[in-house]
This record gives C-alpha cells, sequence and structure tokens, in this order.
C-alpha cells in the first residue's frame, strides 16, 4: 500500500524506444516545460547517488536552462503536504497516506527547486489536469505543446500525457528526464506514449530543437522598440555565447562544456572570469565578477541573466495605424 524502496536501474537509452507514430516538431513559442513531482518524499524512494537519479537531475537541469533562455513556460506539479481524506480519495487505497505521513518531504527538490516567475500547480491525482488549471492556463499562454520530465514515469508522466494528448496538446515525454519503478515500467511508459499519445524524445533532441532557435538571430519586429529587440537578440544567444567564449578561454571543445559543469573543473580562473565579465558588458548585460563567481556554471549564470532580463524587459509598443 505504499511506494516500495525503488532499486537502481540505468536510465534507458532512447535507442530502446519504439518509433514515434507521430513526427511533431518542437517549437518554442507553442512549447512549456512541466517539471512533474519532484519532491523530496518521491526522490526518497530511490537512492539519489545511484542511477537513474544522477542522470535524472543533469537533464532536467538542463531542460530548464534551456527553456529559461528561451522564455518557455517551467511549470510545476507538487502534491500538498496536507490532504484530508476526501481530498486524497482512492489514493488512501491505493498508496496509503502517501506524502501525509511525512510532511517534511514536501519541498521539491533544492537543486530543480521553482524560481522566481514559475508556476507551480497543487497535484490531487496522477494527471497534472485533473482538479487544476493547467490546461486553462496552457491556453492562455498560447501553449499546445508540452514538455514532460519528472517522477514516476508510468503513472503521473504516463497519464499527464496522455490527458495532454486528448485536449490537443502535443505531449514530449523526455526518457531520460524521467525515473520510474523499474527499468521495465520506465520502458512500458516510454513505449505506450510513443505508439499512443505523443513523442518519447530525449534531452539531446529536445536541447538540438530548441538550440536552433538560439543559434538564429532576431529578426526586426516593428511592434517592438529597438530597445526591445536588443533583449531578444540577447536572450537568443547567451547559451551559445558562453559556450564559445568559454571554449576560447579555457582551450575545450564547446560542447564538451556542459551548462550545469563546475567551470572551475575546466580550468576557470580570476583572470578568465574577468574576460566572461567584460564580454557579458559589452553585450549590455549588467553583470559583476562577484555574480559569475558565486556559483561558476552556465547554469547558475542563465538563471542570473534571466532574472535580469525579465526585471529590465521592456513593454511592447502598440502599432499606430
Amino acid at each position: 500500500m505504499v511506494i516500495p524502496r525503488i532499486a537502481a536501474y540505468p536510465m534507458p537509452p532512447i535507442a530502446n524506444s519504439p518509433k514515434n507514430r507521430v513526427n511533431w516538431t518542437l517549437q518554442p513559442q507553442r512549447a512549456a516545460l512541466l517539471i512533474h513531482d519532484m519532491q523530496d518524499y518521491f526522490l526518497n524512494f530511490f537512492d539519489t547517488q545511484q542511477p537513474p537519479i544522477p542522470e535524472l537531475l543533469h537533464n532536467i537541469i538542463t531542460l530548464r536552462s534551456y527553456c529559461q533562455s528561451l522564455g518557455i513556460p517551467i511549470l510545476y506539479t507538487a502534491q500538498p503536504a496536507e490532504q484530508s481524506l476526501a481530498d486524497r480519495g482512492l489514493l488512501n487505497d491505493m498508496w496509503g497516506p502517501g506524502l501525509v505521513a511525512q510532511p517534511h518531504l514536501g519541498e521539491i527538490a533544492a537543486v530543480v527547486a521553482p524560481e522566481e516567475g514559475d508556476q507551480v500547480f497543487v497535484k490531487w491525482r496522477y494527471s497534472a489536469f485533473q482538479r487544476t488549471d493547467l490546461k486553462t492556463h496552457l491556453a492562455a499562454a498560447g501553449r499546445d505543446q508540452l514538455i514532460i520530465c519528472g517522477i514516476y514515469a508510468h503513472i503521473g508522466c504516463l497519464m499527464t500525457a496522455c490527458e495532454a494528448f486528448m485536449n490537443d496538446i502535443q505531449p514530449f515525454f523526455v526518457v531520460d528526464a524521467v525515473a520510474d519503478f523499474s527499468a521495465d515500467e520506465h520502458q512500458m511508459a516510454t513505449n505506450y506514449i510513443a505508439q499512443r499519445c505523443g513523442m518519447a524524445v530525449s534531452t539531446q533532441a529536445i536541447t538540438d530543437a530548441l538550440r536552433t532557435d538560439l543559434y538564429q538571430t532576431s529578426k526586426p519586429v516593428t511592434s517592438l522598440s529597438t530597445e526591445a529587440s536588443s533583449h531578444l537578440l540577447s536572450a537568443n544567444v547567451t547559451i551559445l555565447a558562453l559556450q564559445k567564449q568559454l571554449s576560447q578561454l579555457l582551450q575545450q571543445p564547446s560542447h564538451t562544456i556542459g551548462v550545469d559543469d563546475n567551470l572551475l573543473d575546466f580550468g576557470l580562473d580570476s583572470l578568465r572570469l574577468m574576460h566572461v565579465v567584460e564580454f557579458l558588458q559589452r553585450q549590455g548585460v549588467e553583470v559583476s565578477f562577484a555574480d559569475l563567481a558565486e556559483a561558476p556554471t552556465i547554469a547558475h549564470w542563465m538563471q542570473l541573466l534571466n532574472r535580469r532580463q525579465r526585471d529590465a524587459r521592456p513593454v511592447v509598443q502598440e502599432k499606430v495605424s
């Protein structure tokens, strides 16, 4: 009646997945990222030092960083620590009291925790669409594609993907950014989605699709001010520009520098860090040596730059006819 202790298993490779029945193209202006039930309570059933958890966390951080850089909404689900018997309903019969028995584990894991501007939906049932306004939220934001990562693959992630499909929202189930009770159940969820209600994809496939947009320079937009266009340009090239700059400074191929890698391990020192500061300042980004030294990873720097950008985001000007 409770979630079992989960044995370590290797993250299933995308090569094990069946061919997707559909061939949807991920488009940043249509997409939202859903980080599903990544609460300490659910992670606590794994040995977090053993696979698949380190890869799960790494890939969720990567997805979130890319989505942040393109302004793709970051959404979360989380079960409340306090639930009445009526609210919990049949989950009591299937899983017992669940999180209610350990409310101190209700927080979303710190390494992937929501940031300012992210949306958290209170989770009551397997599907993130049940008893929430997720569907309304996506419609209001003009989003009809949902990138799904988190836990557990064959329960909440699968049910959310299935219900997204039934509401004409294209689900992209990230095979190596979810975890489950076992490799078999993980694979079962992957197979079902690929054949019945969505696309089973890898983190690499998602970031490759988003990287294409990051490479593109912004075209002039007549309804935005010159200042707005410059902000869009800097948002689109930040990750790749940082990787290119670091590649030159550290004498490393850019593709080997991950967004959450500690850059000190690559030889980043004070002099090289000052070059990065000067590079960003030339792009019009207000940043200091201390800002970047606090946590020398591209992921941290992107979070910082995105916060600064949100704070300085210009207002769209209406066209005058």
